[in-house]
């Protein structure tokens, strides 16, 4: 199967996923669509590094694995609402509406449960690097990526980049009193750059 067959392959296993969550959430009785995930993380994971692709089919992946990345925090919050009950009236909306998308929100950037869709990449809220490992694994995955698509040279691994990432929540929630520390990959000058900032 060459790569663009087996993008489309993960984009209908995307649109399928997110079909099934819908039924599962609506339908006490329903299995979350477990084995269609694990295919869609499998491809998501096989072609990580980009290597083998050329610009438009890096483009088009980064956006799908963006997208599983929204959708999957998504899905793990709405779960834990179905879990322990609705406590809470937006848990409730939330359980309905999933990504809200109306006008008000439109104009702020879109933040979904730590993970948001970014104008140069992704952006995740972190308290914790240590139990946030998913969403700290694809920070990284976006700055690689990034870099390869810019041409930059990568440097460091995952192990480096996670003690980077606590190191600096570690420090920056000490010197502002914040409860998380927002980070997000971004091309600026047409160099990519991560940035940190004070949240909440």
């Amino acid at each position: 199967m060459t790569i663009d067959e087996e993008l489309n392959q993960l984009d209908s296993l995307l649109r399928r996923l997110k079909i099934e969550y819908e039924v599962y959430f609506n339908n006490p009785s329903k299995r979350p669509p477990a084995d269609l995930e694990w295919k869609a993380v499998a491809l998501i994971r096989k072609h990580s590094d980009g290597g083998r692709m050329n610009f438009s089919q890096r483009f088009r992946y980064n956006e799908m694995a963006q997208r599983y990345a929204v959708y999957s925090d998504l899905w793990r919050k709405k779960s834990r609402i179905r879990e322990e009950g609705y406590r809470r009236p937006q848990d409730a909306l939330l359980s309905v509406q999933g990504v809200r998308s109306s006008d008000e929100h439109a104009q702020q950037r879109p933040t979904v449960y730590g993970v948001a869709k970014h104008s140069g990449g992704l952006t995740i809220e972190c308290s914790d690097a240590d139990a946030q490992t998913e969403q700290v694994e694809r920070l990284y995955n976006a700055l690689v990526a990034a870099k390869k698509n810019s041409g930059e040279a990568v440097t460091g691994n995952l192990s480096s980049f996670s003690s980077f990432v606590r190191n600096k929540t570690s420090q920056i929630r000490k010197q502002y009193g914040c409860e998380a520390v927002e980070y997000s990959v971004e091309l600026q000058d047409g160099q990519v750059k991560l940035k940190a900032k004070a949240k909440g």
